[in-house]
């Protein structure tokens, strides 16, 4: 087995156990989500399209270079995949990028516009250079588009702007996030997760 084979192998079973663990959650319902794990410069491994993430195996998965385009005959990559490789290209350190589907994200960006301030959390130092909670992360929140080069092409003019950004909402739709490995990536989505739920806690509680 080559070097690239045994590392599409390390990152498929990562893969599947982050689809099953976010499943549990609530965070990846019906067939919604999608994940990816950086092989080298010039590919990834992510979800095909339309694949169950609770039940995600490694037939799951394909092969995707950095503009998005499937490498691996007979399977479909997600319309997505451009979002996942755009990140890829913007932020060179990423290696993992996670997409969820939770209820507390989708009401949050559909709520808000423009953005979602989180300030004064104790969980915001689970984000890779935070280390007090008197800081504040902004996640800005795009417009849902079908178009996902456009899209991704928004995502990124904000990225060039806003680099330490660690993740964003697309409204209607959910979280994109990333990391330096599966590890970290896993541990930013639980964060915003919770984050999220606070949030629309915080504001049903502070309603009159």
């Amino acid at each position: 087995m080559d070097e690239k084979n045994a590392l599409c192998q390390q990152a498929a079973a990562q893969l599947v156990r982050v689809g099953h663990f976010f499943f549990e959650r609530g965070w990846v319902p019906a067939t919604s989500g999608n994940f990816s794990a950086r092989i080298d410069s010039n590919c990834m491994i992510i979800t095909v399209s339309g694949w169950h993430k609770g039940q995600l195996s490694p037939e799951g998965m394909l092969l995707a270079d950095l503009e998005g385009s499937s490498l691996t005959t007979g399977k479909r990559p997600s319309a997505e995949t451009l979002l996942h490789a755009a990140l890829y290209r913007r932020v060179p350190e990423a290696n993992a990028v996670f997409h969820t589907h939770s209820v507390y994200s989708t009401v949050l960006s559909r709520m808000l516009s423009g953005e979602l301030i989180l300030s004064d959390y104790e969980v915001l130092k689970a984000f890779s250079g935070i280390e007090t909670h008197e800081t504040t992360v902004r996640v800005p929140i795009f417009p849902n588009d079908q178009n996902m080069g456009r899209l991704a092409a928004a995502v990124d003019a904000y990225l060039a702007q806003n680099p330490d950004s660690p993740g964003y909402l697309i409204a209607g739709h959910g979280l994109y996030t990333w990391g330096r490995s599966v590890e970290e990536a896993c541990r930013h989505v639980e964060a915003f997760e919770f984050l999220f739920e606070c949030e629309v806690l915080r504001r049903r509680l502070a309603s009159p």
